[in-house]
């Protein structure tokens, strides 16, 4: 079982803990699908929202926030029943502009795995302005169920009245929404085919700057990230931060980055470049590698 772990587990009842140690081994990065979730229910005789707040603790555990000191968890349920936990991320001595909220980075841990609507949230906080306009550009995103502790469910329209999205500046296809962008580039390099990938399956419908980051370890494993853009702008979600915060639930460190990669579309409003630049150089004393691709 992985250390970050040890005194969440002090939190959580022990017909939880007991059967909750085994899947919390080194290759664990928040994630359960139904079928765990469903063993977690019975062998705990919880319901699942009294499961997933109780879970609370261990997404927590994987927060990285050296400036706050303040170790925010969420977990967010997809539409497959799977759930995926996201803590905040902060980088040491760097602008807050930098910063991952959880509810960010559990929605886009489920985005990286395929899932297409997230319906209900749990987080240990109630959530920030900012991570309520983050919510409101995904697919039905005034529909989702925010579970906090000690107060009932309740809808993001509840939190966020009056509401502007992705509507309102004719966006039709919404943040998690399937769609792909055709973007070409000739190459060899796993990193660059990788990359092309991920930045296709962007979200960028405001600048069309359409991007992705890959970031290779020393043991040849790669994290991922895609720009998530927003209407609200601010609370977009930049590619360098969501792989960094992949890497970070994953439990790997950053020292171990031994290539980064930036791709973007040529055809883009904006460049995300220098503000890549500055996370990765936070972290990891690594160049970065820019490719620009081509829309087709």
């Amino acid at each position: 079982m992985q250390d970050r772990f040890l005194n969440s587990l002090q939190q959580l009842p022990s017909s939880l803990s007991t059967v909750l140690v085994p899947l919390l081994g080194k290759d664990f990065a928040g994630h359960f699908d139904a079928q765990q979730l469903a063993h977690l229910q019975h062998a705990s005789g919880m319901d699942e929202s009294q499961l997933l707040s109780a879970l609370l603790p261990i997404a927590a555990a994987m927060s990285l926030a050296p400036v706050s000191d303040f170790y925010v968890g969420a977990i967010a349920k997809g539409q497959s029943g799977a759930v995926y936990m996201g803590a905040n991320m902060e980088l040491a001595g760097e602008a807050l502009c930098h910063s991952v909220h959880a509810e960010q980075n559990a929605i886009s841990h489920a985005w990286l795995c395929g899932e297409v609507q997230v319906t209900d949230i749990w987080v240990n906080a109630s959530p920030c302005g900012h991570c309520r306009q983050f919510m409101n550009e995904l697919v039905a995103g005034g529909n989702i169920c925010i579970h906090l502790p000690q107060q009932p469910p309740a809808t993001l329209t509840h939190y966020l009245p009056y509401g502007f999205g992705p509507k309102d500046l004719g966006v039709v296809l919404p943040l998690l929404a399937k769609q792909q962008i055709e973007l070409t580039l000739e190459s060899s390099d796993p990193m660059v085919i990788e990359g092309l990938d991920h930045a296709s399956l962007s979200y960028a419908p405001y600048s069309q700057s359409y991007s992705a980051v890959v970031l290779e370890m020393v043991d040849g494993v790669t994290f991922c990230g895609r720009y998530a853009e927003n209407a609200a702008f601010n609370p977009s979600m930049m590619p360098m931060q969501m792989a960094l915060a992949s890497l970070i639930r994953h439990n790997r460190d950053f020292s171990d980055i031994k290539r980064a990669m930036l791709l973007e579309s040529s055809a883009g409003k904006l460049s995300l470049v220098d503000m890549s630049m500055d996370a990765l150089h936070a972290v990891a004393n690594v160049e970065l590698e820019y490719v620009v691709v081509a829309p087709l």
